[in-house]
Parts: C-alpha cells; structure tokens; sequence
C-alpha cells in the first residue's frame, strides 16, 4: 500500500478562507518629507524662503511615491505650509498624508481594506493569516476584522493548521 494514499489535507477539506493582507500591500515607495530641511536654525519657518524653494524644488522627484510629511523638530509649523506641500506633492505622489510613516502605512491600508468586497467572504469562516515578510500594521487587523465581523461565519487570526479565534457568529 502506497503510503500517499492515507495522507489527508485536513487544512483543505475545512472550508476555511485564508486572507493574507500582505497581498493588500500598495505598491511604491514610502518617502518622509521632514519639514525640518525647511525651518531656518531649525526652528523658524521663514515665508519668503519657504515659498521660494516650494517654487524651485523638483516635485516631479516624488512621482508615483506615498509621501508622509512631517515636522520631526519641536517647532512651530503653520498649518498653510504643510497645505502648501500637499499641494504641490497632489499632481506627482500616488499618497500625500500628514504624519510619520507608522501612519502613511496605516491610512495606505485602510484604502485597501475599505474598497474590499465583503460578499464573497459571507457566511464563510476567515482565518486572517499572521505572519510574513511584509509589516502590516495592528490598525489593518483591527479595521479587517470590523469588515468582516458582520458578514462571515468565523474569524481566526494565525495559519489554518493552527489559528487563534477571534469571532464566532451564533446561529
């Protein structure tokens, strides 16, 4: 008797759905733009500087990039000059947000996880898988398991041959 034979994938035949939210990842690179290059001695934002390097500065640099910016020194930074910056990153960036990268990943996806189509996951039982090469933020988990809480049977969170339970609906 072949010994393949009696080798059963019970991971296979437990009708549970593994998501991945690594496969979410947007694409391109994640740049910091620190307003602190900017600010004279470190501290104070000159205008007149400030407009004049917004007008010279090669914006197209940042095409197809997710930019976070932020001021990284304890300065004050009127808020017209972070708008300003938007509004010149806007027509080259794929993202522009206000805060470090922790956030810029977080809002990145919060996106992804929002144009998800939950019918396909009704009535069935998820398990989000843990762990893996690309970092996903604790916020995409917790906004994941929100989506999928009013729709589908079960959550687990780990890999199918071993899961922790989140969620069980009662039926």
């Amino acid at each position: 008797m072949d010994v393949q034979e009696n080798i059963i994938n019970k991971v296979a035949q437990s009708g549970l759905i593994s998501f991945d939210l690594a496969e979410l990842y947007p694409q391109g690179e994640r740049v910091l733009y620190d307003m602190k290059d900017n600010l004279f001695h470190g501290l104070i934002l000159k205008e007149k500087d400030f407009r004049e390097f917004v007008k010279e500065h090669n914006w197209a640099s940042y095409t197809d990039k997710h930019v976070a910016i932020v001021c990284s020194t304890d300065a004050i930074v009127p808020t017209w000059a972070y708008m300003l910056l938007a509004n010149k990153l806007s027509p080259f960036a794929k993202t522009v947000v206000f805060g470090d990268l922790n956030i810029l990943e977080t809002i990145l996806f919060e996106r992804e996880i929002e144009h998800l189509d939950m019918e396909k996951y009704r009535d069935q039982r998820v398990v989000i898988k843990g762990c893996g090469d690309i970092a996903i933020p604790v916020s995409a988990y917790v906004q994941l398991t929100v989506k999928l809480t009013g729709v589908v049977k079960s959550i687990m969170y780990g890999e199918p041959c071993s899961t922790v339970p989140i969620y069980k609906r009662r039926d």
